[in-house]
């Protein structure tokens, strides 16, 4: 597997993936946003929104509860999460509307002898959008994958009676992005605390305090809560040969107003200790159904014959992962627990944490 280290600090990770300025394209992911329109925006960033969601979602427990009416257990570390990509999300085809510049209308109207028809056709084609195919490169495809628009040719009505024009086809110089073009998967960190335990529930929280990372951006802000709850501390007399615990996880991290992502996650997990106390082993798995949504905000700006003309794009994208199967591994010694787990899903994902335990 190949990948890039991009991570820089704890949850700067997204930042250095998605938003800083590319050394290769000279400019932001904001500003190449700024040049395609909804439809192409929306399946350029897709990747992204569902590999940040795999990898939010992830890494919430390595360890059900004990079913205790009133315990002590203190958890803080650090968990890493990354999330594969898969093949096929390298590249898009489809159809939607685009609203062409003036250098894209006048390749469209070459054809065109009369120049008086060509200036009207131009303005129709810069103030109103036209169908057209779009295929190339997600932000994760290849550098040299350029998106192309392939318009199928329109007839118009103008000051000198109806002008049809041909099929043809306009190359944008945009492909896949910077660090992230072709890249195997996306990386993220979080701080977390954990802490219990009461009525056999536990609580755990992710924080990042309010920053501004990227000045051009905003602010970054970040919080995740979840908890479990182990339901045999009900059930006294009934005695299982794992702790089994039901989870929900819900969590928002917004960058600037470009990116605005909210997720949640539910389902059991269970959890079987080998050891003693400070030094003991413990296989765990877990079930969830989860989502993610990430809103996606931007001004794309249309070169215009009266000048550049911004239209602001607001959408927003659904993570491909539905659900997930996670299984792992836990260690401890003394007050030191490490855990690793593989998550099987549409996204597949890694996580490891690393914890101090009291």
């Amino acid at each position: 597997m190949r990948g890039k280290s991009i991570a820089i600090g704890i949850m700067c990770a997204l930042a250095a993936c998605s938003l800083l300025p590319a050394a290769t394209q000279g400019q932001s992911l904001e500003e190449t946003l700024q040049k395609l329109s909804q439809d192409a925006a929306r399946k350029y960033v897709a990747p992204i929104s569902s590999a940040l969601g795999a990898d939010l979602n992830g890494g919430w427990f390595h360890r059900a509860p004990d079913p205790k009416i009133l315990g002590f257990n203190f958890e803080l570390g650090i968990v890493g999460m990354a999330s594969l990509f898969p093949k096929e999300s390298s590249h898009f085809a489809c159809t939607g509307q685009f609203i062409f510049s003036v250098a894209q209308a006048q390749q469209l109207v070459s054809t065109v002898q009369d120049p008086q028809v060509r200036s009207e056709l131009v303005n129709i084609l810069t103030s109103s959008p036209s169908r057209v195919s779009i295929e190339g490169a997600t932000v994760i495809g290849k550098p040299d994958d350029y998106i192309t628009l392939r318009y199928a040719g329109g007839t118009y009505q103008t000051s000198k009676g109806r002008v049809t024009l041909p099929g043809n086809t306009v190359e944008l110089p945009i492909a896949g992005f910077g660090d992230l073009a072709e890249v195997d998967f996306l990386p993220l960190a979080a701080p977390q605390l954990t802490v219990g335990t009461i009525l056999g529930t536990q609580a755990t929280f992710r924080y990042f305090p309010t920053a501004e990372v990227v000045p051009e951006l905003g602010d970054l802000k970040y919080f995740g809560f979840g908890v479990q709850h182990n339901p045999m501390v009900w059930l006294r007399t009934v005695r299982l040969p794992f702790n089994l615990a039901a989870g929900y996880y819900t969590q928002r991290i917004t960058f600037g107003d470009l990116f605005k992502v909210r997720t949640t996650a539910y389902g059991i997990n269970l959890s079987k200790r080998l050891g003693l106390g400070f030094l003991n082993v413990t296989p765990y798995a877990g079930y969830m159904i989860e989502n993610a949504r990430m809103k996606v905000k931007y001004d794309y700006v249309v070169e215009t014959p009266a000048g550049p003309r911004a239209q602001n794009i607001q959408f927003e994208l659904e993570g491909e992962n539905k659900s997930r199967l996670t299984v792992g591994l836990s260690f401890r010694l003394l007050i030191v627990n490490l855990n690793v787990d593989y998550n099987f899903g549409k996204y597949n994902s890694a996580t490891a944490g690393l914890n101090f335990i009291l």
